[in-house]
């Protein structure tokens, strides 16, 4: 049950946008027993966003997982979205956050997990 809500100050092509999904997708594997075959997308591109006082292009990403992971799983995680998200949309790395919010319950066709 993962979901990645991306905010950028970027806009985002359809060519960039279905790289992207194809990429994070690839990427949530990352993280033992998540798959693309859970994995819900949102991006919100174009927002008008404030990093350390600028408005220069930034991103954050928040992922929210059913269950728990480890450190390590959450660095090698971090680091492959935000090569993805600085190589596809051109952001800085250092003007990318990636936030993680471990869920316990988590309800789907009319039931919880």
């Amino acid at each position: 049950m993962p979901f990645i809500d991306m905010k950028t100050s970027v806009k985002i092509d359809t060519d960039k946008e279905l790289y992207l999904k194809e990429a994070f997708g690839k990427a949530i594997e990352l993280i033992p027993g998540k798959s693309e075959e859970w994995l819900m997308l949102n991006f919100s591109d174009g927002c008008r966003m404030y990093f350390a006082g600028a408005d220069a292009p930034s991103a954050i990403l928040e992922v929210k997982i059913l269950g728990r992971s480890t450190p390590d799983y959450y660095n090698a995680l971090t680091k492959e979205l935000t090569d993805i998200v600085s190589d596809t949309l051109g952001v800085s790395k250092n003007r990318i956050y990636v936030k993680y919010e471990e869920i316990d319950t988590w309800g789907f066709n009319g039931e919880n997990f």
